[in-house]
């Protein structure tokens, strides 16, 4: 096997029917793009066409140019767009002898709503028309892509039926592949499939444009929508087996662990646990000039990459300086989308194409106010990677953000999110926590730790003993694990609580810290042992105010070092339990009553009723009628 071609781009055609698309792509690379008998028996392309150009750089290096032959007939546009969805560049195709036509301008339109920013006018026919006639076309076409992104694009006359221009088109693709930005790096493996069919003794094969990450022979990957796991038996790029390929590339993967009957267009390849589909997205708009404004409401066609759904636009309320509508799209189906990608919004009856947009928010926030969610989304959209970082971190308040979920709603690979994040946590715009993992992979913002220590500084306030057990105020205060741990460390730091085993407690009035007091109050349990105080004798003994007493013992209780007796008020040193308990072990099988062990304690029916109650309900003891069996 061998490896992909170091350099590779997408190139996809655009232009109305019978402008000689397919022609064109046949003179440059030799390839009949048109598979399907009806194509052949029809003359036009129906659905989209494959084919590869190698070519080299003024260097000498090698450019692979991976070509989309997309139907021009309006009936297709569907098929059209499917294709022209992956693509890095275009080439616009204008036949000399009718010039620009309705579909010219609309492939153009859908081009421009897909954000594709290079590309080459091709005008065909050369040799079917006058030179006079030749020239006006150029002078329409140069009139026609004013103020487009093909402006400033070479126009190229070629006629594929002599191959007149095709050296001269192919310096020029070589050089438009040159200009091309490289694909984003950091971003998620994804592959919308556009074709799948069975090929004996090899099984399930699928096609597709590789956007973004790379492939390997051996992969483990799933199948969107339906989350199905399937292996990459095999790769080939045009034709060719190779061990591995990277975005962008036109490639072709042999699965195992799906029958090409459960593999459409529109399902996508991601890596495992990464990206899900969704069903609501928050984008901005773009209406073609000459449409309407976009009513609230409305319903329409949505095309992305090579998936298809109905959505309905829910419009926000503009901005002051809102350049483009921002809206809620909520889709009959889910879509694998992520923020950045374009697409691209039809009208159903009539077919035509209205507008477009780019995602801007894949994951919203549910039950967030319009105005809140308008506000983020306004600040999102002009935002560098580390400030859309914080935005995403800050929306999440309380509950924070992993760098998982922080990976899925950018669709960035976490290895490329952690770079951005690291000086954000030094900082200290950032707050991070590893979780006792190596990394830090969960991240709060600043002011919701601060928020987060106030909710559990007013829930130890607001119960009657002023102390709670870790656990419960977890419970109370229903924080993620981890963000209760930040910010347990924190309460302690800046608020006048302490903590004794995993009990939190509020310091003494003014301040003053009742460890002192605890120490002389669980003093006092340990030395009486099994005859110890009550409450109300704790107070007189200590000389401590009476109020401050139940706080105390409560705290103890929960630290562990006091067992509560069946009567609320009497308890007794968890170490003289421990030693009870061992004595009696030493009789196991041994019985007496309340005397006898009244005798063997030296306690007074007061605290010996009470223990023993105790005892049986701790089942060390068996009481029968009176008479006691130790078990």
């Amino acid at each position: 096997m061998k490896s992909a071609a170091a350099r590779s781009v997408v190139l996809g055609t655009a232009g109305h029917i019978d402008h000689g698309k397919t022609a064109l792509v046949h003179a440059l690379t030799g390839t009949d793009t048109d598979r399907l008998p009806e194509e052949k028996s029809r003359g036009i392309t129906i659905d989209l066409g494959f084919a590869s150009l190698d070519l080299q750089d003024p260097a000498g290096h090698s450019i692979q140019l991976s070509l989309i032959d997309v139907p021009g007939h309006h009936a297709f546009i569907r098929n059209m767009l499917a294709g022209a969805g992956g693509i890095d560049c275009v080439m616009l195709v204008i036949a000399a002898d009718e010039g620009i036509k309705p579909q010219t301008t609309e492939h153009l339109a859908i081009c421009t709503l897909l954000g594709i920013r290079h590309g080459i006018v091709v005008i065909t026919k050369q040799d079917a028309v006058a030179p006079e006639r030749l020239e006006a076309a150029h002078q329409e076409v140069r009139r026609f892509v004013e103020h487009t992104f093909l402006e400033d694009a070479p126009v190229i006359a070629v006629s594929a039926r002599t191959g007149a221009g095709i050296p001269t088109l192919k310096r020029a693709l070589s050089q438009l592949a040159l200009s091309v930005p490289a694909r984003n790096a950091d971003a998620i493996l994804r592959l919308p499939l556009d074709r799948a069919f069975s090929v004996r003794g090899f099984g399930t094969v699928v096609t597709g444009t590789l956007q973004a990450g790379s492939l390997h022979v051996g992969d483990a990957v799933h199948l969107q929508p339906e989350d199905r796991s399937v292996r990459v038996r095999g790769i080939q790029v045009h034709g060719s087996q190779v061990s591995e390929t990277h975005a962008p590339s036109r490639v072709a993967l042999n699965l195992v662990g799906v029958e090409v009957a459960e593999v459409h267009r529109g399902h996508t390849i991601v890596p495992p646990e990464t990206l899900s589909p969704v069903d609501t997205v928050d984008v901005e708009l773009t209406v073609l000039p000459g449409m309407p404004a976009l009513r609230h409401r409305t319903t329409l066609r949505l095309h992305a990459f090579t998936s298809e759904t109905t959505a309905r636009v829910l419009l926000y309320p503009p901005g002051e300086n809102s350049a483009a509508p921002l809206a809620r799209l909520r889709l009959s189906k889910p879509l694998l989308l992520t923020p950045g990608d374009r697409f691209v919004l039809r009208q159903p009856s009539p077919a035509i194409t209205v507008g477009g947009g780019r995602v801007l928010d894949a994951h919203p926030l549910p039950r967030l106010r319009k105005a809140a969610a308008n506000a983020w989304l306004e600040q999102l959209r002009e935002a560098a990677p580390e400030q859309q970082i914080l935005l995403r971190v800050r929306r999440r308040g309380l509950h924070g953000i992993s760098i998982t979920t922080l990976s899925r709603e950018t669709g960035l690979h976490p290895d490329a999110i952690r770079p951005i994040i690291a000086p954000l946590i030094a900082s200290k715009q950032l707050i991070g926590a590893s979780m006792g993992h190596a990394t830090v992979d969960h991240f709060l913002w600043p002011e919701a730790l601060t928020e987060a220590v106030e909710l559990l500084f007013k829930e130890l306030e607001r119960t009657e003993a002023r102390s709670l057990s870790r656990a419960e105020l977890r419970s109370r205060t229903k924080l993620e694990d981890w963000v209760f741990a930040l910010a347990a460390v924190r309460l302690v730091q800046v608020k006048p609580v302490q903590t004794v085993g995993n009990q939190f407690t509020l310091r003494g009035a003014g301040g003053k810290e009742p460890t002192e007091a605890l120490a002389k109050v669980e003093a006092l349990y340990r030395t009486a042992g099994l005859a110890s105080p009550i409450v109300s004798e704790v107070a007189a003994t200590l000389q401590l105010p009476h109020e401050e007493v139940p706080p105390l013992i409560t705290i103890l209780i929960r630290a562990g070092k006091l067992v509560r007796m069946g009567a609320d008020n009497l308890l007794i040193h968890a170490e003289a339990l421990v030693r009870l308990r061992t004595e009696l072990q030493k009789q196991r099988g041994q019985t007496f009553d309340v005397g006898r062990f009244k005798a063997l304690t030296g306690l007074t029916r007061k605290h010996a009723i009470p223990l023993l109650e105790y005892l049986d309900g701790a089942q060390i003891t068996r009481n029968q009628n009176g008479i006691r069996t130790v078990r």
